[in-house]
């Protein structure tokens, strides 16, 4: 009997000790994987070091390179300066962001409506280039600049005292009567030119074209016209 109680309390002393054996095996296990795992962390850090130490250093580098071809320009006070400027003006600077951010969401709103706008502009252009706008406008620019060019500021003062006369003139020239009478001066001119061995320029000739009631109204007309011209001269003179 004292011999079976004996074997019991060694079987479970033994069961003891193996789940004691077996919890301190995990733990050990445990320890040597985060001691693993910190050996893996430990050397890709050492890799990224080497990785970096070169960019790092041609960073450095190319800033030294840098700073020296702008150090007769830029000291470091005025970095400092301009660095204590950005922070007083942070808020205005998000207020000129958030502009920005408007102007850019109305340009993306008003895209397709400037995109329509233009394109019906570009076809107007189109069309007056095609009738010959433009090369009428290089004309009229080319006939303003031989005006502008050919007159004095004395001349252009003397037109504006007298731009009332010569409009009252232009606009009795105009008329119907006055475009017929010199069209038909014109075109008589150009058919006697056409002819000059035909024209009666002998003494008798013209005495002959006196009886011709058309010669003699003419002269009437001509006559008429002359005396008051001098009547307005004198007049003028007066």
């Amino acid at each position: 009997m004292e011999q079976a109680v004996q074997s019991a309390t060694v079987e479970e002393t033994l069961t003891e000790l193996n789940a004691k054996i077996d919890a301190l095996t995990e733990q050990v296990a445990f320890l040597t994987e985060q001691a693993r795992a910190a050996q893996r962390r430990q050397q890709e850090w050492d890799e990224l070091k080497q990785d970096m130490m070169p960019i790092v250093n041609d960073l450095y580098l190319l800033s030294v390179e840098q700073l020296q071809e702008v150090e007769s320009y830029v000291q470091l006070e005025d970095i400092l300066h301009l660095f204590k400027r950005l922070l007083r003006n942070v808020r205005n600077l998000e207020l000129l962001l958030d502009q920005l951010e408007s102007l850019q969401d109305f340009l993306a709103d008003a895209g397709p409506l400037t995109r329509d706008a233009t394109l019906h502009l570009i076809e107007i252009m189109d069309q007056m280039e095609r009738k010959g706008y433009f090369a009428f406008l290089q004309e009229a620019m080319r006939i303003v600049d031989v005006i502008v060019t050919s007159f004095t500021p004395e001349d252009v003062r003397l037109l504006g005292d007298n731009v009332v006369l010569i409009l009252n003139t232009v606009k009795e020239m105009t008329q119907p009567e006055i475009m017929r009478l010199l069209h038909s001066l014109t075109s008589a001119y150009r058919e006697a030119e056409t002819r000059p061995e035909a024209l009666p320029s002998s003494t008798l000739d013209l005495v002959k074209q006196m009886r011709d009631p058309e010669v003699r109204r003419g002269l009437a007309l001509t006559m008429q016209m002359l005396k008051i011209v001098a009547q307005n001269q004198a007049r003028a003179a007066d």
